[in-house]
């Protein structure tokens, strides 16, 4: 059994008349229309799969001596070290 929702969407007006266009020229339903742009969004989405961050580390001996066991409020005031007040 196929169940089916109704809703209602807001979709610019120049977009909706080139679907229904593009519908109409291909015998088809605005519907069906929808629903395959819709499933194709999704499945592309599905495979692109999730974010992954790229390797940007460099080579050094880690955090400098100054910062190395100080708290964040060390860190801090070394980046703003000779900015002002």
């Amino acid at each position: 059994m196929v169940l089916c929702m109704k809703t209602t969407v807001d979709i610019a007006d120049a977009l909706l008349a080139a679907a229904k266009k593009v519908a109409a020229e291909e015998r088809t339903t605005l519907r069906a229309l929808i629903e395959e742009g819709l499933r194709s969004v999704l499945e592309r989405r599905q495979k692109r799969g999730g974010f992954r961050l790229r390797r940007a580390s460099f080579r050094g001996n880690g955090l400098q001596a100054e910062v190395r066991e100080g708290s964040w409020e060390r860190v801090r005031d070394l980046i703003y070290e000779g900015r002002g007040a």
